[in-house]
């Protein structure tokens, strides 16, 4: 509902709505473990270095409510990351563990993002639909064109879908050596 700071410290105040979620595999070590969407609605582990303090993932709808989105499609003024995470954000470090899902099979090189219920939720019906479709990625669309608001996210990930379903193979080589352009010469990242 609120959080407040009392003596330099952090609380947040809380309403019980329903019965508690109870998470038999939490994750409170530096390695994540996330429920996203993958391919056809599947829910897949989606594994990552830890760049927010621990049970943040059940505070994204109020962090939504309370912030709505930042330029780039993060969530504004998102308090839940660590020092730490930031500096492994800026880096990428946090993205490496995800080499696991590649390699697994859940994930591709290259692809939209998987992602959250709470973000998933966010996007509109007919193209949450499309977007299941398709096997996320590790590198998404976003790092070829740069979109600033969450509907030129969804316009970016459209048209990829659009030559993706034309020509998988070339779209996804040329996507991905535009990206690697955009991050490594026009220190392109997500916000």
């Amino acid at each position: 509902m609120d959080e407040v700071f009392v003596n330099s410290i952090f609380y947040f105040v809380v309403k019980k709505i329903r019965i508690p979620y109870y998470d038999y595999f939490p994750s409170y070590g530096a390695l994540v473990r996330m429920k996203r969407f993958g391919k056809n609605g599947k829910i897949i582990v989606v594994y990552k270095l830890r760049t927010m303090h621990p049970f943040a993932e059940y505070l994204q709808l109020y962090i939504y409510k309370k912030n709505k989105l930042a330029v780039g499609g993060k969530f504004k003024n998102d308090f839940r990351i660590t020092s730490m995470g930031r500096f492994f954000r800026k880096f990428w470090l946090d993205e490496l563990p995800m080499i696991y899902n590649v390699v697994k099979g859940d994930m591709k090189l290259f692809g939209v993002r998987p992602l959250s219920k709470q973000y998933f939720s966010l996007y509109p019906k007919e193209f949450q639909e499309i977007r299941l479709k398709y096997k996320p990625g590790l590198i998404p669309p976003y790092y070829c064109d740069m979109p600033k608001t969450f509907d030129e996210i969804i316009e970016s990930e459209k048209r990829y879908f659009e030559k993706y379903d034309k020509n998988p193979f070339t779209t996804d080589f040329k996507y991905f050596f535009k990206s690697m352009f955009n991050i490594i010469l026009k220190k392109a990242r997500s916000k």
